[in-house]
């Protein structure tokens, strides 16, 4: 039988709470729900005003996984949805996980969360800029550190504070909180960003996707600031052997960074982590922390 709880007055089917999910350390799909319980708070704090979309992979990540952007059937009638700019599909909606019952039906379809850089009262008017350091095998997380040190700096000189979080998967992302700003311009600016890093770090760094300049070299995808793309979100499990999260991190974790496991984190890491430092990624919520472009990038050289 099916059980069915009660989430602040909404009554929820949970299935299969005893599947294997992750089958490296025997994480269930009890402990995924579970784990989003324990950090909903901190992650509602960064996805409760952005359309998301989700990763699905219901039968763990050696299973099938599939995206998607649309509100899955079966969805309740309570579960908020907003608008989106698509051009292919001008009436698109997809879900925004507003509170925690939400957060719960959802994590019961086994996801990862991935959100725009842009809140859903203002699609296309990102408040966040992203760096998606991604290496290229033999390069490890180690190389993504060395790049995102550089990286913090060159933010810094134009008035931008980064913030550093795993991606839970092989590599590091770097966030900014920005006051809104057309998408449109922030790719522009995250676009030459990676372009400088490639010129000055050419040994470490690669701004174009194509597989054959990658290997040993850090991506720097600048991409996800399309206001088509997203991003995981802080926080989110990922569909990995083992529950890694992408956890925020200190500049300190990633100054002393020296093996790739230095940065793995998994989801029974995250409460000790939350209790020790508090939220890493709470000034990205501060409208009073948010920056402007720089003038220079915003109109061009």
């Amino acid at each position: 039988m099916t059980p069915v709880t009660s989430v602040e007055g909404r009554r929820l089917s949970l299935s299969n709470l005893d599947k294997v999910l992750y089958p490296e350390t025997g994480f269930t799909k009890g402990e995924v729900l579970h784990y989003y319980a324990t950090v909903a708070d901190t992650l509602l704090a960064h996805i409760h005003d952005r359309a998301v979309s989700f990763l699905r992979y219901p039968d763990g990540p050696e299973g099938q996984l599939f995206f998607t952007k649309n509100p899955p059937p079966g969805t309740p009638t309570w579960v908020k949805t907003s608008a989106v700019p698509r051009s292919e599909d001008p009436g698109a909606r997809q879900i925004v996980v507003s509170d925690l019952p939400t957060l719960i039906w959802a994590a019961n379809l086994v996801v990862e969360f991935h959100v725009h850089q842009w809140t859903a009262d203002r699609p296309a008017v990102a408040n966040r800029l992203v760096l998606d350091l991604d290496p290229g095998p033999p390069a490890t997380v180690v190389e993504c550190c060395a790049a995102a040190l550089w990286l913090r700096e060159r933010l810094a000189a134009d008035g931008l504070h980064a913030y550093p979080k795993t991606s839970g998967s092989k590599g590091l992302h770097l966030s900014v909180a920005l006051r809104p700003t057309p998408s449109a311009e922030v790719s522009a600016y995250a676009r030459r960003l990676a372009q400088e890093a490639e010129a000055e770090l050419p040994a470490l760094v690669v701004h174009r996707m194509a597989k054959a300049l990658r290997p040993g070299k850090v991506f720097v995808d600048h991409s996800q600031n399309a206001a088509a793309k997203t991003t995981a979100a802080p926080y989110t499990l990922r569909a990995r052997r083992a529950p890694t999260v992408s956890a925020p991190v200190t500049w300190d974790e990633v100054e002393a960074c020296a093996h790739p496991d230095d940065l793995v984190f998994l989801a029974d890491d995250i409460a000790p982590r939350l209790d020790r430092d508090g939220d890493l990624f709470a000034p990205l919520t501060d409208p009073a922390l948010a920056a402007a472009l720089p003038r220079t990038h915003r109109t061009g050289r």
